[in-house]
């Protein structure tokens, strides 16, 4: 009986005792054996990482000693090797994608997760989740800022830069932007873990982290002011109101470098004259626009 013939009854399972014996005798059945066991013990990890024929065949040769020569060029181990680099393809990709949510200048994005919880993603952030077993493993990343309604279920982690945030089910504002972290919880209780330390925080506090040190304090609203299109500040340093609103309107402001007044206030989002207005007046300054894109503020 030819080769190819042999081969074909051996993957049907339907070879007799004495051709059996002859395919033994062929110089790649270990090899052909070894190709098929292998592929019924294929499983995907969240961590799978893609082989390619030459690392199999590698594995192959470590497992056995070799007796015979391999015909590398057959037909069978070639479809046999493309079977398993195909499966390998198909675990990596469909078992291990990520959700990435990204927003550009003055976008908001709303999300709902798996579970249900939802996440309204504010301008300039960005927000990675997996959806695979997602009731088990309620993890995300995030760069930016972001509210989080979430549902009652199993521990949920929030990992960033300067920390990572948890809950069971409660309503919080995380910020997490260059040297800014900041956590607000609106309902339940959050816990804050940062630098090997531990700090919860009731519905009604707020968490804070600046050159390293944190501080909790009270809050009386309701929700962040973002998602009333609004930008709130207290005696902030006019540096950081002016980051607030070139982050807002995608815009460069010019202003007097000698001003060391601190600002108490707020601008609406969507509308740079009102903004503009809200800022410069209480500071007893003026402006001009140039381009679009630049503003000029100066003293009165």
């Amino acid at each position: 009986m030819k080769k190819d013939e042999l081969i074909e009854k051996w993957l049907k399972n339907e070879l007799s005792e004495a051709e059996n014996k002859a395919f033994q005798q062929l110089e790649d059945a270990d090899f052909n054996t070894y190709i098929v066991d292998y592929a019924k013990h294929f499983k995907a990890s969240d961590h799978s990482k893609l082989s390619d024929f030459n690392s199999f065949k590698e594995r192959y040769n470590k497992q056995k000693t070799p007796v015979r020569k391999i015909d590398w060029f057959n037909p069978f181990i070639k479809v046999a090797s493309v079977i398993i680099v195909t499966l390998g393809l198909y675990f990596t990709f469909f078992f291990n994608q990520e959700t990435r949510i990204e927003t550009l200048a003055n976008e908001n994005r709303t999300v709902t997760l798996p579970d249900n919880s939802i996440v309204k993603v504010n301008e300039l952030s960005q927000l990675v989740f997996s959806e695979q077993n997602w009731d088990n493993n309620r993890t995300l990343d995030l760069d930016g800022e972001a509210f989080f309604d979430v549902e009652k279920g199993n521990r949920f982690d929030v990992n960033t830069a300067n920390g990572k945030v948890s809950v069971l089910g409660t309503e919080f504002n995380v910020v997490s932007r260059d040297s800014v972290f900041k956590v607000s919880c609106y309902e339940g209780l959050v816990q804050v873990t940062y630098n090997n330390n531990d700090v919860k925080l009731p519905a009604g506090t707020e968490f804070s982290l600046k050159s390293g040190q944190g501080s909790k304090t009270t809050i009386a609203i309701v929700e962040p002011y973002w998602l009333k299109n609004m930008s709130v500040f207290e005696n902030a340093t006019l540096t950081d109101v002016v980051k607030e609103l070139e982050k807002h309107f995608d815009i460069n402001v010019q202003y007097p470098t000698d001003l060391t007044t601190n600002f108490t206030g707020a601008f609406e989002h969507g509308n740079l004259q009102n903004a503009l207005k809200s800022i410069t007046k209480p500071l007893d300054l003026t402006y001009t626009i140039k381009n679009s894109k630049v503003v000029i503020a100066r003293h009165e």
